[in-house]
């Protein structure tokens, strides 16, 4: 689902596309060859939609914070060293023992050593440096972790969102 504007906003379900489209809340901008049939008409079967009326979505996106989504964020990689292990663990910068919050910009992906040798300390007394700089993840991120392939229709649409070449 696209925003009036054609930035990426979700993903959602064939049936719902329809209802929208059918309700003339957006447009089908991509369909699929195959219609959709009822007992009296034929539709097109949205692939991709843009809503007609724009939405505003706020930059300071309020998303729960799940372990799937922040090593989505971080690349599958540690924060610290940079490794790439399916041993990855989720980091409070500031440990919540020392009054550190469960919020985007607190979190980090880590793998186990890493995560082990920082314990409960700041960076700084841990002599540990972050590789990035952590924030909310940017909205495209749920869009790929709710589609297991970017379909080839959708790649135009992401450009520049970071998943134009994602399988």
């Amino acid at each position: 689902m696209l925003n009036s504007s054609y930035e990426p906003l979700n993903v959602c379900t064939v049936n719902r596309a329809h209802v929208l489209v059918f309700k003339g809340r957006a447009e089908v901008v991509e369909e699929y060859a195959q219609p959709l049939r009822s007992a009296t008409d034929t539709y097109p079967r949205p692939h991709v939609i843009r809503l007609l009326n724009y939405v505003h979505v706020p930059r300071a996106v309020k998303r729960k914070i799940s372990r799937r989504a922040l090593f989505a964020r971080d690349g599958w990689r540690c924060a610290y060293c940079g490794s790439s292990t399916s041993k990855l663990t989720l980091d409070h910068i500031v440990p919540r023992s020392r009054g550190g919050e469960s919020v985007w910009e607190n979190v980090v992906s880590s793998c186990a050593p890493c995560n082990h040798r920082k314990g409960s300390r700041l960076l700084t007394e841990a002599k540990m440096a972050l590789r990035i700089s952590p924030r909310p993840p940017a909205p495209v991120v749920f869009i790929h972790l709710a589609a297991a392939t970017i379909p080839p229709n959708w790649r135009p649409y992401l450009r520049g969102y970071g998943l134009s070449s994602a399988a």
